[in-house]
């Protein structure tokens, strides 16, 4: 999940190149400002220094003559140096100020939306890939991440279906210690952890013998759980996080 920024910079180097792009605005007073100098801003790009890229290709965004094309590279420079940083907040300020400048950037938007997508704002995410995608349906990195973020929020969605729920049903519940569980959202989950765990364990077990011998400890779990729930000094929940332990220790990774 990585958008080709190197690409960008690259991009962003030739762009500022000193050979013309940078053309002195016009208006009242244009004539007399200085030039604006990209040099700084094209050795930050080229040496791929991240400080040097902020703080120079920070001062080429903020000169008031600075053409908006060449305003577009040097912010898309300066994103990708705060997004390697760990700055999301202001990588994500400076792709929103390039797509108010130009919408129709398909990279862009795909960037963004990682960003989204890695501090967990999943419905951003699919928004600026799905805009990605939209501009360009050949966009590879944009597709790729379109699906790995549907099979995410797919399978969040049937955790969520399953939260609450035990590995058994509630409505055929007779026993105290099912009923227990039945009414208590974490134990319910405890319940269907420690059963899908000996299931991945049962799966992986080689030789008749070995999973003969994981049933009978699964089964003494349950039957010592249930003749001994509501007795004095029975904790259910000490018992079962043990018994998660005990599994996870064998499970395979």
């Amino acid at each position: 999940m990585r958008l080709p920024l190197q690409a960008l910079l690259l991009s962003a180097v030739v762009a500022l190149s000193p050979n013309g792009s940078l053309a002195p605005a016009t208006g009242t007073g244009a004539d007399n400002a200085p030039p604006v100098d990209p040099a700084p801003c094209l050795a930050a790009i080229a040496a791929g220094t991240e400080d040097r890229i902020i703080a120079d290709c920070g001062a080429l965004i903020d000169n008031d003559r600075t053409a908006r094309a060449d305003r577009i590279k040097a912010l898309i420079a300066r994103a990708g140096a705060l997004a390697r940083q760990g700055e999301s907040d202001r990588a994500i300020a400076d792709y929103d100020a390039v797509l108010r400048l130009d919408p129709t950037l398909a990279d862009i938007f795909n960037a963004r939306g990682e960003l989204y997508w890695k501090r967990g704002d999943r419905p951003k995410a699919v928004a600026d890939f799905s805009a990605a995608l939209k501009l360009d349906p050949n966009h590879a990195a944009a597709r790729d991440n379109y699906r790995r973020l549907a099979l995410e929020l797919e399978r969040q969605g049937a955790m969520m279906a399953l939260a609450g729920k035990p590995s058994f049903s509630c409505a055929a519940a007779r026993r105290p210690v099912e009923k227990a569980i039945c009414a208590n959202p974490a134990l319910a989950d405890l319940d269907r952890e420690i059963s899908a765990v000996n299931a991945r364990v049962l799966r992986a077990a080689s030789g008749g013998s070995l999973v003969r011998e994981l049933e009978r400890r699964q089964e003494q779990f349950v039957a010592t759980r249930n003749a001994s729930f509501g007795k004095q000094g029975y904790d259910l929940e000490k018992a079962m996080r043990e018994r998660l332990g005990e599994l996870r220790k064998v499970q395979p990774q």
